[in-house]
């Protein structure tokens, strides 16, 4: 079983951490105040960041789900924002676009976004449901050769500067989760309204999405009823890449913590030789590394998509780690780990969002729960 990485994979992450170094941590703070960090997409879109989701007939690169893991990764050992905007370009917004839409809407939309250009936003929450998918209220009706989009969608991410919004959908008011679609919304349609009405405290603004009568053709509703299990599986990619946000702000923060443990001075010693704050680090060190092996076990399984089971484990391992490791680094930091002027407070609040998107913790344990009882055969026991 070889856990190294390829010469490849090597050189992507170098490529990424060069623009990381240079370029994003050092105004990672500027994007506490919810503005876009568009000039830092701009810079990873010139080294293939942002195509790694999409076929290379379209401008990217194909990138395997576990390729996708090392680079949200590495972008986000300096800036949660970041990391957050690149998700929703690699993520399953962009795959859910090359597996399923016409031809097309690919030629449309995935060459834009391989080259930075456009956005996208998947819209799922709504103000009474957010996990809770089959009870979905927004509404796509076919008549004729069109849909009608009628509904509403909360807590979603650049769907005001986004250009196209992915939405899970009820398709014809068939209810439950027999009645879930998907319908891409273009920006500029009718009776699409996408305002800013959140200010996170990982720094990042969320939107209010209604849709009005929005008409869009018919082969936007890319996928029809039924599709509730096909978009689940798809989103099993999303759960890794959240659970490599949440890696990413880990290791960085325990790099910032081992930088300060190195360079503050207290009792007329250095604070990284009290036996404490070492077993601090240790802990911390631990933590990552069976996260690491969580997730990428996780991303390895995609085929196309990542399979459910391991994945929902690693993005709660990871999501739980993430809180525990950063808050420490605050906490060696004393003081200084409290100001917005330090990384690991930002760090820090970025960790919070990871149990609250892309599934809840709960949610994922009730799933691997319901697993264990009702599907391991004992005969065979729990492997690999």
């Amino acid at each position: 079983m070889d856990f190294s990485l390829s010469p490849e994979q090597r050189e992507m992450i170098d490529a990424i951490r060069k623009v990381r170094l240079k370029e994003i941590a050092p105004k990672s703070i500027r994007w506490l105040d919810g503005e876009f960090p568009h000039e830092n997409l701009a810079s990873l879109a010139r080294i293939g960041v942002l195509g790694m989701a999409i076929p290379e007939e379209y401008g990217g690169t194909d990138a395997s789900v576990l390729d996708t893991v090392l680079a949200l990764e590495e972008i986000s050992k300096a800036c949660y924002v970041t990391g957050v905007a690149v998700e929703g370009e690699i993520g399953v917004q962009a795959r859910i676009i090359a597996t399923f839409a016409p031809d097309h809407l690919k030629a449309r939309y995935l060459p834009r976004v391989a080259a930075g250009e456009a956005t996208l936003s998947i819209c799922m929450t709504e103000p009474d449901a957010g996990t809770d998918v089959p009870n979905y209220r927004t509404n796509s009706r076919i008549v004729g050769d069109r849909v009608v989009v009628n509904g509403a969608k909360t807590l979603i991410s650049r769907a005001d500067i986004a250009d196209v919004l992915i939405v899970f959908t009820r398709v014809n008011g068939i209810a439950g989760a027999q009645g879930i679609g998907c319908v891409l919304v273009p920006r500029g349609t009718k009776g699409l309204i996408a305002k800013p009405s959140y200010h996170t405290m990982g720094g990042e603004q969320l939107s209010d999405v209604v849709f009005e009568d929005c008409e869009v053709p018919l082969d936007h509703l890319i996928l029809r009823e039924n599709s509730m299990k096909t978009l689940m599986g798809a989103f099993n990619t999303q759960r890794c890449l959240n659970a490599a946000i949440c890696l990413g702000l880990a290791e960085g923060a325990l790099e910032q913590a081992i930088q300060y443990m190195r360079d503050r001075k207290a009792f007329g010693q250095r604070i990284g030789d009290f036996q404490g704050l070492r077993w601090k680090t240790a802990d911390m060190f631990i933590e990552i590394e069976a996260a690491r092996c969580l997730l990428y076990r996780a991303a390895a399984s995609a085929a196309p998509f990542p399979e459910p089971v391991i994945t929902a484990a690693a993005k709660t391992y990871c999501n739980e780690m993430c809180i525990r490791v950063t808050s420490e680094a605050v906490q060696i930091h004393g003081g200084y780990g409290f100001t917005d002027e330090f990384m690991v407070s930002r760090l820090f609040r970025g960790a919070r969002y990871g149990s609250l998107g892309g599934g809840t913790t709960e949610t994922l344990r009730n799933y691997l729960g319901r697993h264990l009882v009702e599907h391991v055969d004992l005969a065979s026991g729990i492997g690999a």
